[in-house]
């Protein structure tokens, strides 16, 4: 494919000074980043507190910075698939993903997953991203511009994040502005099948307050006939420094997507048509002091879907269009104590209300088909362990969570690792973990579209 690329950096350079962002913990300086994984690095989605990569008993990828900026790609999955091992994502084509049948964006790790895929979770600063009503990401809402790094865990974590959880962990950490300052950055993609990219992005610190913004435009007729994809998406965080010990953040991302999903070629689809749309809101408050850390986030996602599921070769277009909109509101606290040397306790409690409705749409709406209007609660507790001994080349793990699901009930998940560092570029880990997933509101009332 031919293909053209154009940056545009001048639209920005005369208004705003460039600041070199650093990629990771913001705290190395930026000349010593480079495109591997350090074994002293440290990851929050493993155990909520951040801890060095090397004490963790799980296998965790993590994708820098750097690299998604110099992908220029507007969707984070096309650069997970190819960097993290046992990661595998259905890809459809130039631009998006789709929903519904025939469909792309199944993804699985290890194995584990599905399409749609509800054995991995995806998260936003560990905040749980899948629809309320059908319990699954879509594919087509997790955007680079907003997107500091990602760290995966390969493998359950269901102990620390509960249902859907099973085949591992994929966290979206955003973006922050680190230094004082501003910065913008503007970007313009164009290439064959008239696929257009434009993406503009600036941030500003000041002292204690920070702010990070940036809007995208992506679209492509794509490579067949009926594939057309638009997508609309913003995303928007203002940090504020209580103090040396406690931070806040407000944040707001959300996406439109407009697709065409031709199916199969041996088996084409007409007028399989997707109007969707995906939000998310959050708080968070942290705290950091020398022997404990933790946090209180609140969050809130909301979408709404409007399907036609088309016809076949020689079928009749359905009377009616499928129609949903779904909901999660949801707190998480968590707090890690340092009891003794090497040592690192972490006690946490979430809570989720989630539900939605669901019709089928006829074109006079006298004659609508209603298939569900539900909301359930989930509610857990957990308790992690970690101890390193031995000049820190050993690291004992444990932990146990209880979710109680308002009508699947408890469910209790257990936790063990080790993790071993003979020398400074060796890791030997070993884990035995449990993943589980509650059923979804769809799964138990077979929704049909």
């Amino acid at each position: 494919m031919y293909k053209i690329t154009l940056l545009l950096y001048c639209l920005v350079l005369s208004a705003f000074p460039l600041v070199a962002e650093n990629s990771y913990s913001g705290n190395e300086p930026a000349e010593e980043l480079n495109d591997t994984v350090r074994l002293d690095e440290l990851i929050v989605t493993g155990t909520m507190p951040k801890v060095n990569l090397r004490n963790l008993p799980m296998s965790i990828s993590v994708i820098s910075g750097r690299q998604i900026e110099e992908r220029i790609q507007p969707s984070l999955l096309p650069l997970l698939t190819e960097e993290v091992p046992g990661l595998f994502i259905t890809q459809r084509g130039l631009m998006g993903y789709g929903v519904a049948n025939g469909a792309a964006g199944g993804m699985s790790i290890r194995g584990i997953g599905g399409a749609p895929p509800v054995g991995v979770l995806v998260l936003i600063d560990g905040h749980p991203q899948y629809m309320g009503l059908m319990g699954h990401p879509l594919a087509d809402s997790y955007q680079s511009m907003m997107t500091e790094r990602v760290e995966v865990v390969r493998g359950p974590a269901s102990v620390l994040y509960g249902s859907n959880a099973m085949g591992g962990v994929i966290n979206i950490i955003t973006k922050k502005q680190q230094e004082d300052g501003s910065h913008g950055m503007a970007q313009v993609m164009y290439g064959s099948y008239n696929t257009l990219n434009a993406e503009a992005s600036a941030g500003w610190k000041k002292d204690r307050l920070h702010l990070v913004g940036n809007i995208g435009y992506n679209r492509s007729d794509g490579h067949r006939k009926n594939m057309d994809f638009e997508q609309w998406n913003g995303y928007a965080k203002v940090g504020y420094d209580i103090s040396r010990n406690w931070k806040s953040f407000v944040d707001l991302n959300i996406s439109n997507t407009e697709s065409s999903n031709p199916g199969p070629v041996a088996t084409p689809i007409n007028d399989n048509d997707a109007d969707i749309t995906r939000g998310m809101t959050s708080l968070a408050i942290e705290n950091e002091y020398v022997n404990t850390s933790g946090a209180v986030k609140l969050f809130y996602n909301f979408g709404t879907h409007r399907i036609n599921d088309g016809y076949g070769e020689g079928e009749q277009p359905k009377p009616h269009r499928f129609n949903s909109s779904d909901r999660m509101a949801g707190v998480s606290v968590y707090q890690s104590y340092s009891f003794f040397t090497g040592n690192k306790t972490t006690a946490g409690f979430d809570y989720q209300h989630f539900g939605g409705e669901a019709f089928n749409k006829f074109p006079d709406e006298a004659n609508n088909v209603q298939l569900a209007d539900t909301t359930l609660y989930n509610i857990a507790g957990y308790l992690n362990l970690q101890q390193t001994m031995l000049n820190n080349k050993l690291t004992l793990n444990a932990g146990i969570r209880l979710d109680h699901h308002e009508t699947h009930g408890p469910e209790w998940i257990p936790q063990m690792g080790v993790s071993f560092t003979p020398s400074a570029t060796t890791v030997l880990k070993a884990i035995m973990s449990k993943g589980f997933r509650n059923p979804t509101i769809c799964s138990r009332r077979r929704i049909p579209t």
